[in-house]
């Protein structure tokens, strides 16, 4: 064996070095990819409830249909004798969550004010929602 060494060029040892290198850098950089990916597509940054009416929950997309909704956050009690001041709320629900759809789709018919407990995530996906919020439970008001 140590005849085979004393016979290669210093070009060929290099080679192999620069082979070896390259290899663990490739699988280095794939390991972090893959790491940092995990973290921005199950991390959660915030999880919280938001209350108000269900104006509308749409599915949208051509190669990949998410499904889309706004709240109605009617601010109460800001200002006496004024009307509620309107701000919404928009938010995603993951595909899979079918029971989640549904009632959402049963309150944004009946006009049912609600309580929608979400996650938010660190960034946003194509093929999973146009925001960060996810919704995961619907909680109606009596």
């Amino acid at each position: 064996m140590i005849l085979v060494m004393e016979n290669e060029s210093f070009g060929q040892r290099l080679g192999k070095v620069t082979k070896k290198i390259l290899k663990r850098t490739l699988i280095l950089v794939l390991v972090v990819g893959a790491l940092i990916f995990s973290f921005l597509y199950w991390g959660v940054y915030e999880r919280g409830i938001m209350a108000g009416k269900v104006l509308r929950i749409t599915q949208k997309g051509v190669l990949f249909k998410t499904y889309e909704g706004k709240l109605n956050l009617e601010t109460f009690g800001a200002l006496k004798g004024t009307s509620p001041i309107a701000e919404s709320f928009d938010f995603s629900v993951e595909s899979d969550e079918t029971e989640v759809i549904k009632e959402l789709e049963q309150v944004a018919l009946s006009g049912e004010r609600v309580n929608l407990h979400f996650k938010k995530r660190y960034t946003t996906f194509f093929w999973r929602g146009d925001t960060r919020y996810f919704i995961d439970k619907v909680e109606r008001m009596k």
